[in-house]
């Protein structure tokens, strides 16, 4: 073993066999004792996308949220890392080295890994990058098991809706694979109370929904919960998208009295072939070859719309390159309107999925003055193609 060789194995048996409280800790103590880094630690991503917040290490136990040290991500050396996906270096204000790396699995970004050391080479830069790749997944299986990293991502009072409701969505809010990448987004994160989008794929096709729950507040919330289990439970059972939209609508026909718009959709990962059902939801967006255009489909009836009601199945090809864009009214609606949402796809058409999401998102926040009336919430998807081929970076997001 190389004096630049972390011993990766041997850190992963070290993190499984400590408490999923003390993991992180391990890679702590293994980049101090092999590299005498000093200054480790581990920063969040809060759920708003604003800030990093530290989390505690060991013996700081009782540290409440609002006593958790931040730091602003705009301009920052760890958005730059998160942007970036690359291991950034900076010399520190007590000499030496300051080295922050992305804690990033398949592409969803989940903090920084930052630490300080007397000397630095590429090969140690690369045996950072491995730490932080590693502990990505030790921060996926761990947080199975405690709410130290839901608790390190609040940095504002969450709703009871919103609690509901991100239990409804993904654990991962971006996902990388060969065909395909995508991300997912909404705002205001701490108070959404009836969208959701959600993703799942097997090895034949990616599934996709984007949902509205009318109403707001619990009701909407508690409406969504019917609408994401309905659909689900149908997709587990191994239906298509015609399938989930009819349990859609009958569950909320026969345990509540609301409606949910949403569009569903399956892509065949071999050909790209795209098999949708839109209830009553505004129209995707589309960027091929440089030119955004809404795709015209055929809209039927919302989820639980109290009247006999048919879905139908729509189809359309997905061709390499092209980029989709799901999104719910709340992104067009209102004060949101004065966004030039095609305009800005095709600004950031050269952007990862993620950056498009806090672009978008960001602007229809910025012209609602911060106040939305309603949800907004899209995904992104980017279709690579069957034949394309997934590299890892020096960052560890796999593209």
């Amino acid at each position: 073993m190389g004096d630049d060789d972390l011993g990766l194995d041997e850190v992963l048996r070290a993190a499984e066999d400590a408490a999923p409280v003390e993991s992180v800790d391990v890679i702590a103590r293994k980049l101090e004792e092999r590299f005498s880094a000093s200054e480790v630690s581990f920063w969040l991503v809060d759920m708003l996308g604003r800030q990093a917040v530290r989390l505690p290490r060991a013996g700081s136990a009782g540290q409440a949220p609002g006593r958790a040290e931040r730091r602003e991500l705009a301009g920052s050396l760890y958005d730059r890392v998160l942007r970036s996906q690359d291991v950034r270096q900076e010399p520190a204000e007590e000499g030496g080295h300051r080295l922050a790396a992305p804690v990033t699995n398949r592409g969803d970004c989940i903090g920084v890994l930052d630490l300080v050391v007397p000397r630095t080479d590429d090969a140690l830069r690369e045996a950072v990058a491995q730490a932080a790749h590693a502990l990505a997944y030790i921060v996926v299986t761990d947080r199975r098991f405690t709410d130290l990293y839901h608790w390190g991502r609040r940095t504002t009072t969450m709703s009871l809706a919103a609690e509901i409701q991100h239990q409804l969505l993904p654990s991962a809010s971006c996902c990388e694979a060969a065909q395909f990448t995508l991300a997912g987004g909404l705002v205001p994160a701490d108070e959404i109370g009836g969208d959701t989008y959600d993703y799942a794929f097997d090895q034949d096709a990616l599934y996709l929904s984007i949902t509205d729950a009318m109403g707001h507040d619990t009701d909407s919330a508690l409406l969504a919960t019917l609408t994401v289990n309905a659909l689900r439970g149908a997709r587990r059972a191994g239906g298509g998208v015609l399938d989930q939209a009819y349990a859609a609508h009958e569950a909320l026909s026969r345990h509540s009295r609301g409606m949910t718009t949403g569009q569903l959709l399956r892509v065949e990962l071999g050909t790209g072939v795209c098999e949708l059902v839109n209830a009553g939801h505004p129209w995707p967006l589309r960027l091929r070859g440089g030119r955004v255009e809404e795709v015209a489909i055929g809209v039927n009836m919302p989820f639980g719309v109290p009247a006999p009601v048919t879905y139908e199945v729509q189809r359309r090809r997905l061709e390499p390159g092209d980029r989709l864009i799901l999104i719910t009214d709340g992104m067009h609606e209102r004060a949101a309107a004065a966004v030039d949402l095609l305009s800005l796809v095709a600004a950031t058409r050269d952007e990862h999925p993620r950056e498009v999401v806090r672009a978008l998102t960001k602007a229809v926040h910025d012209a609602c003055g911060g106040e939305l009336p309603d949800d907004a919430t899209l995904l992104v998807l980017d279709w690579h193609g069957s034949g394309a081929v997934r590299r890892r970076t020096s960052g560890g997001s796999d593209t």
